[in-house]
């Protein structure tokens, strides 16, 4: 399926329905950066749930030409792409001719590129604890200047996080399979309430609220209850 225009995600059921390339549009922070950079596309690409991560090819909202869009991944070049592999192995925010200076480029990917006109890529690894989940890409008509690439790197991930906000919103916590007394037990801790508190200001008994947050610990791999907020704060399960 190529690049195609989401209006909601509500009809969608699962994640794994939801097409994985996406027309970008209508985002107040990707409108208000590019009054500042002047760069022509932008691609988010990756989320931070499992088998999702940027890389895959599983979830990327774009302004590229969807035609390009469509090639690029249909001939999986994401795979061979050396800006795409060398910014994951690095942790670096990069560009194209950095990344094309340290690894052959497919001939494929060079040809596409003159094809659409597609030139001086500055891609941008969005991480968490040094594991690259995402990657904020951007073009332009000439090379970024220093201090516009530092915009962009110290703006990719609160823009990553806008741009995906509605699609983690909707299956985020679905995907982990948290249950919606596991949500609630876990927003109302986030705010610093212990266990009576939580079934205070709930339905729940203090026990139950106890086996709620232990399960959410599990389903989310973390260490403990503090970990587990942390968690599901950073993959925007609750806010």
């Amino acid at each position: 399926m190529g690049c195609v225009a989401i209006p909601s995600f509500d009809s969608y059921r699962s994640l794994s329905a939801v097409p994985t390339q996406r027309i970008l549009r209508n985002n107040v922070v990707v409108d208000q950066l590019h009054k500042s950079v002047g760069f022509r596309h932008i691609a988010v690409a990756g989320l931070d749930i499992d088998g999702y991560h940027f890389g895959h090819g599983q979830s990327s909202e774009t302004s590229f030409p969807p035609a390009y869009v469509e090639t690029y991944f249909a001939e999986e070049l994401h795979l061979s792409d050396p800006l795409v592999i060398l910014s994951q192995r690095r942790n670096a925010a990069m560009t194209e001719e950095e990344a094309f200076d340290t690894m052959v480029a497919p001939a494929r990917l060079e040809y596409l590129h003159r094809s659409f006109d597609i030139r001086n890529r500055f891609l941008v690894p969005v991480s968490r604890d040094d594991r690259v989940y995402g990657g904020v890409c951007f073009t332009s008509d000439r090379p970024f200047a220093e201090s516009e690439r530092q915009l962009l790197a110290f703006l990719a991930e609160p823009l990553h996080r806008s741009v995906t906000r509605p699609v983690m919103d909707r299956f985020a916590a679905s995907t982990y399979r948290l249950s919606e007394g596991e949500l609630h037990c876990l927003a109302l801790a986030s705010k610093g309430l212990t266990s009576d508190e939580i079934a205070a200001a709930s339905e729940y008994q203090a026990e139950t609220v106890n086996t709620y947050l232990k399960r959410a610990v599990h389903k989310l791999g973390a260490n403990n209850r503090t970990h587990a907020i942390a968690e599901a704060i950073r993959r925007q399960i609750i806010s």
